[in-house]
């Protein structure tokens, strides 16, 4: 987390502050955000790359509060690259625009980015989930009612000028932001004429002349106070603060790094550390025992939670299904904390109602991710509105040292779970976006207690549209 931290480095950072005058992106969150608080997804993003470590993937996601708003942010780093894009930028970028659509949540854009890397263009711009997706998804958005504001602090070139031009509103800051297809280089070369930035594409040109942007501001400051005075007038209604005091665990939540599974029976132990006062009715309790469903609350947020306790047995996959189309039937979010063992023996019917189940889903990984069993406990691919790692998971089809009936001799069989020793880490996972972010045991109430407060913005959000 240190090394993501510095972005692109110290001197990337002197040269973004002190030649460029522009704030760090850390900084301008800080100004966006109530009490300067955000939620960061997919930190670990671009490190340990094929071509090279992309710190952050080059750009800043999440999510936190404007106004009293959940909002979805995403915000480029030109410290990484001068705000290159890479493939894993757009991959995250792309995540970030689900993430709105899926939740129904407002987007922020705060665009200063370089455009995209070209030497690995063929992996950025012509396939249906490269970059062009970026701006089909604006469009999708804009037509879902989602509403999104974009701030220009530094270049939109090419591509990245249709960011701004196909938000709602558009803010553009004096002096740092530029919005132009081709910039001064490419006039030169193609016209002859000579031209500065500020003249071609600056925030007066596009303010007063083309209309390109609908706020213009002196210095970046201003830019973020008129983007929180523009989410003020969204007319989104607001959730009720409940003003009873939440009850805590009656076990500390620092006891849960002891507790990171090794093996696979750990549920209880872990939800006593998580539940308001350790409260978890459980529901089927003798039947399926290696499953454990049942209803609690999360800073007062009821849920319903699906936990491994062991294999998934036939019992134990009848079982969940009923208790997730239960929850489905009664609009109650869902938890899943999984760690599967690495056999393959999920049953359809979970995976069919895990899937079809339409109320908000959190899954975290605290142990094990393998397989088909990680399907039927709504892994990636089962779409979860959110999924995060506890340091110690693992993600893979065989989990490592189970790898026998996959290879040909004791060579091969050595070879294969070295390498899934590497592959199925926390850490390899997060950093090709595979997840949402890898959060310290300790850290998971917390980190469920914000995401669900999202999901009570967005179901009320739901019924105002139908109404």
């Amino acid at each position: 987390m240190e090394k993501v931290k510095k972005g692109g480095g110290e001197n990337a950072v002197k040269r973004h502050t002190q030649r460029n005058k522009k704030m760090l992106v850390t900084d301008r969150l800080r100004m966006l955000f109530d009490d300067g608080y955000y939620f960061e997804l997919s930190p670990f993003a671009g490190m340990g790359l094929p071509y090279g470590d992309i710190p952050s993937a080059g750009c800043l996601t999440g999510i936190g509060k404007i106004n009293g708003l959940w909002c979805v942010f995403i915000a480029n780093d030109a410290t990484v690259s001068g705000g290159t894009a890479y493939p894993i930028t757009v991959k995250k970028q792309l995540r970030a625009q689900d993430v709105a659509i899926q939740n129904r949540l407002p987007c922020v854009y705060l665009v200063d980015s370089g455009g995209a890397f070209l030497p690995l263009q063929s992996e950025i711009f012509p396939d249906k989930n490269q970059g062009g997706r970026t701006f089909y998804n604006e469009a999708i958005m804009s037509a879902m009612k989602i509403p999104q504001v974009s701030v220009v602090c530094g270049s939109c070139t090419a591509g990245g000028a249709y960011i701004p031009t196909m938000a709602e509103e558009t803010v553009m800051v004096h002096r740092i932001g530029t919005i132009f297809l081709g910039g001064p280089p490419l006039v030169k070369a193609a016209t002859g004429e000579e031209v500065s930035p500020e003249n071609l594409g600056g925030a007066t040109l596009h303010a007063e002349v083309s209309g390109c942007v609908d706020h213009f501001a002196s210095v970046e400051k201003e830019a973020y106070e008129t983007t929180r005075n523009i989410i003020s007038t969204l007319n989104f209604e607001l959730p009720e603060e409940d003003e009873a005091g939440v009850e805590e665990p009656l076990h500390s939540v620092e006891e849960l790094m002891g507790l990171a599974p090794r093996d696979y029976e750990h549920s209880l132990e872990i939800l006593s550390r998580l539940t308001d006062g350790s409260k978890f009715q459980e529901f089927k309790a003798r039947y399926g025992t290696t499953l454990v469903t049942g209803f609690a609350r999360i800073s007062r947020h009821q849920v319903g939670i699906v936990a491994s306790n062991g294999a998934l047995t036939h019992n134990a996959s009848l079982k969940g299904s009923h208790f997730v189309q239960l929850c489905d039937q009664r609009d109650i979010p869902l938890i899943f904390l999984q760690n599967t063992v690495p056999i393959l023996k999920a049953q359809g019917s979970m995976m069919s109602a895990v899937a079809c189940a339409s109320v908000p889903k959190i899954t975290i990984v605290i142990g094990g991710c393998h397989g088909a069993e990680s399907y039927a406990m709504c892994g990636r691919s089962f779409d979860p509105n959110f999924l995060f790692l506890w340091p110690n998971a693992r993600v893979s089809l065989v989990a490592p040292g189970h790898s026998a009936a996959l290879a040909q001799d004791e060579e091969d069989v050595e070879k294969i779970n070295k390498r899934l020793e590497k592959e199925s880490s926390a850490f390899f996972s997060s950093g090709r976006l595979w997840d949402d972010g890898v959060i310290l045991p300790q850290d998971t109430r917390k980190v469920n207690d914000k995401h669900l407060a999202a999901f009570i913005q967005m179901l009320i959000t739901e019924k105002t549209l139908e109404m």
